[in-house]
């Protein structure tokens, strides 16, 4: 059988991507469900999927979901199990599990439930949750080799972080992929900014279920339009929202009564705890990926920061989850990075990963980098010793009059205004027709906001060598607002020359030439510039220092490019509206309070960079 497959796939790989139908994941597997007791007696569903083959011992991999074992029912089976088709057809023991209080589980869900360090007896949480599950697999499950690894993406990859924490020695090897890291940082938050493009979501995570249940217990609220710009301008203060979920949404109201950094996000983040972790570790992300980003960078520096085991990281091209997909062109929006790149990922990374560390394949060495980062500008794969790389060199760039971005400001007491108004704010892409979760305005063309008068744009000359942007970059800003509060967005721009060719995936009435890539981006809730626990207003007309930290790149600007910073002050409906009137909690602000205001940003603003040399 297994000649039958490479022959397979020998065929296949330069004609067409070898597609998930082609293997029978019933011909090949047993599926077992069977409900395991934690500690304090609540029952987790849970699914095994066996290899037929049990002339030899195999290990196990296993994803903890929110998101459903399903398909229930021990005569159905998955179409693809397991992280990737290789590791499939390869041969492991495939467990996934409903975690407590989600469908077939028992139990109550919390949201990010808060890590407990020293448990007293009857305390559970995810890591005992993880031990108790891995601990009854390795003594239940037959041909299992006592080696277990686990791997989940987004909210799964959050539970994967967490498994590092149950300390239980079987568990070898994780993978934690586009993992939640905080959620005041992460997905419904960005620097305290609230996602309001993931509204629709709270019903998700919001509603908690009477029994076990096979069916959504859950509804997404039904809106009068398809075009969230326009509803939610119509909406407007948050608080209206309250006609969709009402106080039986758990998380809408968690939302409402904790608009600052306090105990109660804080408890829920899990990057504080990462230290003294004893598995094997590879935290994988994506470049674009509009969910997830700081989670990833953060889990993978922490770890690598206070622990003293194998670490590494893998960042791709990718938008959200991508890399588990089998498409072979590669692209984010308009811009296509290559083909196979997922499937490059999974067959020579991740399993080569798991194998190393579940399968003890590989010898002493597992051959894989600390840190292997694509160049999202030449399109390639970068390979490092240490991540952020040495060999790098700090470049402060001002945004400097003319709408030059300098090495140097001329004028440093200089300014540029431009005036705000929360009833006409700037859209996040291009059309004010805007999706639930938008993830391709990561890459998106900014022509259209450099056009505004609500946008303020810098730019160096045409490169005449290229330059490598490599680790976070961090804005540093000088600004002062006619208003009491303000929000500040910063995007990183590459601009291409006129001789761009386009792809298939250039979108129709688009021109890649010219083409205005947005490489990162950042927003800062002004009212947070000191402290994300003590939020204060700003005192109108006083100059103010905001800063904020934009997530690791590794870009490079070509010659013939050019360097561009956008800061604007909105960004809808990707967050919600600042009143720009500073209120306790914007979920309560009225509509008189959404005042239109100047805003200013002084010549001695600059951007720090981190060069690659």
């Amino acid at each position: 059988m297994k000649k039958r497959l490479f022959l397979l796939v020998f065929v296949f790989a330069f004609a067409k991507a070898y597609t998930q139908e082609t293997y029978d994941v019933k011909a090949h597997y047993t599926k077992q469900e069977v409900d395991i007791k934690m500690r304090d007696g609540i029952t987790l569903h849970t699914t095994i999927y066996s290899p037929k083959d049990t002339s030899k011992k195999y290990p196990m991999v296993m994803q903890r979901t929110p998101y459903s074992s399903r398909p229930y029912g021990e005569d159905q089976f998955r179409s693809k199990i397991g992280p990737n088709k290789y590791m499939m057809e390869e041969g492991y023991i495939i467990v996934y599990q409903d975690v407590r209080g989600r469908w077939l589980s028992e139990g109550k869900y919390d949201n990010m439930r808060a890590y407990i360090p020293n448990k007293k007896d009857g305390e559970v949480d995810e890591a005992s949750d993880t031990y108790d599950t891995i601990d009854w697999l390795v003594n239940n499950v037959a041909n299992n080799n006592g080696n277990v690894g686990t791997w989940g993406i987004s909210y799964p990859g959050f539970y994967a972080t967490y498994s590092l924490l149950s300390e239980h020695p079987a568990l070898k090897a994780s993978s934690p992929q586009a993992c939640i890291g905080d959620f005041f940082f992460d997905d419904f938050h960005h620097n305290g900014a609230y996602l309001l493009s993931y509204w629709r979501a709270t019903a998700l995570f919001g509603y908690q279920k009477e029994a076990p249940t096979t069916e959504a217990w859950y509804a997404f609220p039904k809106i009068d339009s398809d075009d969230q710009f326009d509803f939610f301008l119509k909406t407007g203060p948050l608080s209206n929202l309250d006609a969709y979920y009402d106080e039986t949404n758990e998380f809408w109201t968690q939302l409402k009564e904790h608009p600052n950094y306090d105990e109660f996000w804080k408890s829920r983040g899990i990057i504080q705890h990462l230290e003294d972790i004893k598995p094997a570790v590879m935290t994988v992300g994506g470049l674009f990926d509009a969910e997830d980003l700081y989670g990833p960078w953060e889990t993978y520096k922490n770890i690598e920061k206070r622990s003293n085991n194998y670490n590494t990281v893998v960042f791709g091209p990718w938008s959200h989850g991508d890399w588990a997909r089998t498409k072979k062109r590669q692209a984010v929006g308009n811009v296509y990075f290559g083909d196979d790149i997922s499937d490059y990922f999974q067959k020579e990374l991740e399993t080569k990963f798991f194998n190393h560390f579940l399968k003890g394949m590989g010898g002493n060495e597992t051959s894989l980098p600390e840190a292997h980062i694509f160049d999202t500008g030449t399109k390639e794969w970068k390979s490092f010793d240490v991540w952020p790389p040495k060999t790098m060199m700090d470049a402060t760039f001002y945004l400097d009059a003319n709408n030059r971005l300098s090495g140097s400001s001329s004028t440093r007491n200089g300014a540029e205004t431009f005036v705000s108004d929360p009833a006409n704010p700037v859209p996040y892409a291009e059309g004010k027709k805007m999706v639930f979760t938008p993830r391709k305005y990561m890459s998106d063309d900014q022509r259209f906001a450099a056009k505004r008068d609500d946008v303020l744009v810098y730019e160096t000359p045409v490169l005449d060598d290229e330059v490598t942007l490599a680790g976070e970059i961090m804005a540093k800003l000088e600004v002062a607002t006619t208003g009491t509060s303000a929000d500040w967005i910063v995007k990183i721009i590459d601009v291409y020359p006129d001789d761009v060719p386009n792809t298939e995936e250039t979108e129709e009435g688009m021109q890649m030439a010219g083409y205005h890539q947005m490489v990162r981006s950042e927003v800062m809730r002004g009212r947070f510039r000191r402290s994300m626990e003590r939020p204060e207003a700003f005192v109108p007309g006083k100059k103010e220092e905001v800063f904020i930290k934009l997530q690791d790149v590794l870009h490079t600007f070509k010659k013939g490019h050019k360097i561009q910073i956008q800061v604007q002050s909105t960004w809808f409906p990707l967050i919600d509206l600042n009143p720009q009137t500073y209120v306790d909690n914007i979920f309560e602000a009225k509509k008189s309070d959404f005042t239109k205001e100047t805003h200013t940003v002084f010549h001695n603003s600059k951007i720090v960079f981190n060069i690659l040399r």
